[in-house]
């Protein structure tokens, strides 16, 4: 007898373009939510956007977040105790929307996505991603009720946190290949449709990076749109296997080995390009990956990462011991492998 269920939890409303950031109130009235909101913002999109925001709705609140944390989410969780809102709206950038996604989770909210920067796909994801201490934390909760994503705003963001998006996308390639190899070798469950749309996402970035540049609308709604298609991927799937492999892995211990300094998605986009190198060898696509990355102007090596060869090299040989997901790094890299896999992608030099 067949049993197998799922449950696929996606927003409502996606609304993407120019200025659109002015229609959120209809975009909210579709939804027929009721009582106040709470908009959930950090200090710089508050001063862009908030005032526009605010003058959508009737006696609006305010929360803005100085940083993204777990005593963030409390802070949050309290305020909103007084305040009694019958949603959130989360404007900005990673801070404001993972902030107000967990808390809504708590608080058994709904929440709308407003992002005006387009540095990762928690844009529209059931997942938040919250630093603790030397780690950061991968915390399943709903995704949000709508998006409304504003080309106007998205492409005036700075161009570093644009393309740091990017690059999260383009990591979604060796996501994949890990996800299939974890089905093959562990049986772990694999959604072909997840998969493909995830794959299909990055494919699309890598070739196109050379359309893509600062301070263009058209290119704002590439990225927002391929940002958008890997957060379905995950609410697909179930989890955010179709965007976090082996290179998120190296992402997180370089959060823990220097921390602060670089991004995430461009610490994944440089760790996707050896990971493909270990999936596929020297006729794999790793030097695609590498040049459309090089296109966006985003990081291709250690050294323009902010991060010495040996933090490299060190975050790539204890990667496996992050978390318990199958991936090219089960079992781990020796020294002399992981210096082998980063001199041959140019990823170091030596």
């Amino acid at each position: 007898m067949f049993e197998k269920t799922t449950w696929i939890k996606l927003p409502r409303n996606v609304l993407v373009g120019h200025d659109v950031i002015d229609d959120l109130g209809e975009a909210v009235g579709e939804l027929y939510l009721t009582g106040r909101p709470l908009i959930v913002t950090s200090p710089t999109p508050n001063e862009i956007a908030g005032d526009r925001v605010r003058a959508q709705f009737d006696d609006p609140a305010t929360a803005v977040v100085e940083d993204a944390s777990f005593d963030a989410v409390e802070e949050l969780k309290a305020t909103a105790e007084a305040v009694d809102p019958g949603y959130l709206i989360a404007l900005g950038g990673g801070k404001p929307i993972d902030i107000a996604k967990m808390a809504a989770d708590h608080l058994d909210v709904g929440f709308v996505s407003v992002p005006t920067v387009a540095s990762h796909d928690g844009i529209v994801s059931g997942r938040s991603s919250i630093p603790e201490g030397d780690t950061r934390h991968s915390v399943a909760a709903d995704p949000p009720l709508a998006v409304v994503a504003d080309t106007t705003l998205l492409a005036e963001a700075p161009w570093r946190l644009t393309t740091a998006g990017c690059a999260d996308i383009i990591s979604n390639y060796t996501a994949v290949k890990d996800w299939r190899l974890a089905r093959r070798l562990r049986n772990v469950e694999y959604s072909e449709y997840a998969g493909a749309l995830s794959e299909m996402t990055a494919e699309l970035l890598v070739e196109n990076a050379d359309m893509i540049r600062p301070g263009l609308e058209e290119s704002a709604w590439v990225v927002v749109k391929a940002l958008v298609s890997s957060g379905v991927a995950m609410s697909i799937a179930g989890s955010s296997r179709p965007a976090s492999g082996a290179e998120h892995l190296i992402s997180h211990q370089l959060d823990r080995i220097a921390p602060g300094k670089a991004l995430h998605g461009h610490q994944v986009g440089v760790a996707s390009i050896m990971t493909e190198y270990l999936h596929s060898g020297e006729n794999g696509r790793w030097a695609a990956i590498r040049d459309a990355l090089a296109e966006l102007d985003a990081p291709t090596t250690a050294d323009e990462l902010g991060i010495e060869d040996a933090e490299l090299i060190a975050a790539l040989t204890s990667a496996h011991e992050i978390r318990d997901r199958y991936t090219i790094l089960q079992g781990g890299i020796n020294e002399e492998a992981a210096v082998e896999v980063a001199t041959a992608t140019g990823v170091i030099d030596r």
